[in-house]
């Protein structure tokens, strides 16, 4: 019998089974917390569940309600027409500080204040719409067997191509790629209004059909071709190193991080976007002498297309030890001048220079550690993963890890992850101060400039920021460069 095939297909559906999927003792009806043995079904309107569902169920029902709390939220401070007076004022300080006195940005802001109100309000609908539909995909998905079914559809392919019950890492790549398929063809409404009807109403998608068809296609291919060997890898490590194998996991992670790190935006970028080497002249040479002042080991210059799917901007930075580059949207070069720009990688290298690149490099690679020795603590509680539909004696491993990683860490996930978020927002202010430091006179007017070109939110609910923003607010973030632009002025008298 091929190993993991579930013959009866009622026995991999919770619901349609009726509970017969697992013959265990209801739960007892007192306090979980005081609960000794959590191997027992709990009855969910007259169906009968394991509790490990059960909890993953109320866990995503109860962030849900949660999010959704800071949604409407945020949604009541976009409908309202208040004018944001505190923005209004640090940007008109914007304007007075201009020495040449053709700053109008405050008008600037004040123009595109209805444009940004109604692309925010449309972004949060969209929000609460997608949340609701994941979350009825989600809780659909576990419910209704598909993990078990579309194992056994991995099965059976493998079987016709006269695998035994030794390929079981074979089937998992099978499994994987039927995972991602799926996932992409649930998600592929939500990805096509987002693209042609959301960002096309407010001016930024330039993705033609056929770019979007390719993308597409481009992004499965590469997922597959590396998605597939890496994973075959892991779960060689996992089968075969022991009770210590979450150590070699997190050092097969940590290499291809590495990897990734120095193969993504060199090779895989350009298969979806063209770089040009920045032309000679004075940004290039102000921007060289800049990466040269603080020992930044600038190699290449480049220029992206970006325009050519939207017209958002961007700058960013990549490369490995002594092989750095810098690339500019051409978006961002329409849209600042070329001050502007120096002032917005003076802040970019900040994030270098202040060490935020590597302390996020090394909470990564932590949070994979913690991640795969958690999974080791669960990797044998097979009632776990058996109230999913599958026979508990013979789990595979791909169905655990998938369900450890996606369900059983998520409330943890979600805890680090706000956090993160928080130190996120505290390091863009330390690298706006950086590049004030540098002596950059500009920083204010670029961003200002970035946030009306795309239409940034310029109000907020302070919880929804809190929780969602990765950079503080414009007008804390303007007023905060302000106080730094005065000391550094104060220093210099």
């Amino acid at each position: 019998m091929w190993p993991f095939v579930v013959e009866d297909l009622s026995s991999v559906l919770p619901l349609y089974a009726l509970g017969t999927a697992t013959s265990l003792p209801a739960c007892p009806a007192t306090n979980p917390l005081e609960w000794t043995n959590y191997d027992c079904n709990v009855t969910l309107y007259g169906y009968s569940i394991g509790f490990s569902m059960f909890a993953v169920i109320a866990f995503t029902v109860s962030v849900f309600a949660f999010e959704l709390m800071l949604d409407l939220r945020q949604r009541f401070v976009l409908s309202s027409d208040e004018q944001p007076t505190k923005l209004y004022s640090v940007v008109g300080a914007i304007d007075a500080s201009d020495p040449t006195k053709k700053s109008n940005l405050k008008s600037e802001i004040m123009a595109k204040f209805v444009s940004s109100q109604a692309y925010g309000l449309d972004k949060i609908n969209f929000s609460v719409f997608s949340q609701f539909y994941g979350l009825i995909e989600g809780c659909g998905f576990m419910l209704l067997g598909a993990y078990p079914y579309l194992w056994k559809m991995a099965s059976d392919l493998g079987l016709k191509l006269g695998w035994t019950e030794a390929d079981e890492i074979k089937v998992s790549c099978l499994f994987f790629v039927l995972m991602t398929l799926c996932g992409e063809a649930t998600g592929l409404p939500l990805s096509i209004y987002s693209t042609f009807f959301l960002e096309k109403k407010h001016g930024f998608n330039k993705t033609t059909p056929q770019l979007f068809v390719k993308d597409k296609i481009q992004s499965l291919v590469l997922t597959f071709l590396i998605g597939s060997p890496v994973l075959a890898l892991l779960l060689y490590i996992v089968k075969s190193t022991g009770k210590l194998f979450y150590l070699y996991a997190w050092a097969l992670m940590f290499v291809f991080s590495v990897t990734m790190m120095t193969i993504y935006p060199a090779f895989i970028m350009p298969i979806f976007n063209k770089f040009d080497p920045l032309p000679e002249g004075e940004l290039k040479s102000s921007i060289e002498a800049l990466a040269s002042s603080i020992n930044y080991p600038l190699t290449k210059l480049f220029i992206i297309d970006g325009s050519k799917r939207s017209s958002h901007s961007n700058a960013f930075m990549f490369g490995f030890g002594k092989n750095k580059r810098i690339v500019l949207f051409d978006t961002l070069m329409k849209q600042v001048t070329n001050d502007e720009i120096l002032s917005i990688l003076g802040h970019e290298l900040g994030h270098w220079a202040l060490s935020h690149t590597l302390v996020n490099f090394v909470v990564t690679q932590l949070y994979f550690g913690a991640a795969f020795f958690g999974y080791g603590l669960c990797l044998n509680t097979n009632y776990l993963y058996s109230a999913f539909g599958f026979d508990r004696d013979s789990i595979p491993t791909l169905v655990s890890l998938i369900l450890f990683m996606f369900y059983f860490w998520a409330p943890l996930d979600k805890v680090i992850s706000f956090l993160l978020t928080i130190n996120t927002r505290m390091a863009e202010f330390s690298a706006d101060r950086y590049s004030i430091g540098l002596g950059m006179k500009t920083l204010q007017s670029g961003l200002t400039k970035i946030h009306i070109e795309n239409l940034g939110s310029m109000k907020s609910d302070k919880w929804y920021s809190t929780y969602h923003y990765s950079h503080p607010p414009l007008a804390e973030r303007l007023e905060a460069m302000a106080v730094e632009e005065m000391a550094f002025n104060y220093k210099k008298k």
